[in-house]
């Protein structure tokens, strides 16, 4: 694996992925995993909603979800668009329905 060196101020650094450094930094959830690196890159960065970014990826309407998380689909909604933080229960529920470590949405 490649990483870009540069220099600012004479002092050297060292970019890396986002999810490799949220790895390094304690953060492993993703570790345990089957989730590309492109995509938990794209969870890390924050632009969008985790749990629907996922839903995405495995295919899922947010009713197929909603119904496997044994969740209401408003409720589902609610939590995507960031009206609602989601109990730790529900997204227990969510990160088991779409099959990831509970640590990626419980950040």
């Amino acid at each position: 694996m490649n990483h870009d060196l540069l220099h600012i101020q004479g002092k050297p650094y060292v970019l890396v992925p986002l999810h490799e450094y949220r790895m390094m930094s304690g953060n492993n959830a993703a570790n345990d995993s089957d989730l590309p690196d492109d995509l938990l890159d794209e969870i890390y960065a924050g632009q969008d909603n985790p749990i629907k970014i996922l839903r995405k990826y495995r295919g899922l309407t947010q009713a197929e979800l909603a119904e496997a998380a044994e969740l209401s689909r408003p409720y589902l909604t609610e939590i995507e668009t960031g009206k609602k933080d989601g109990s730790v229960g529900a997204l227990k529920s969510l990160a088991l329905a779409l099959d990831i470590p509970a640590g990626i949405l419980l950040r």
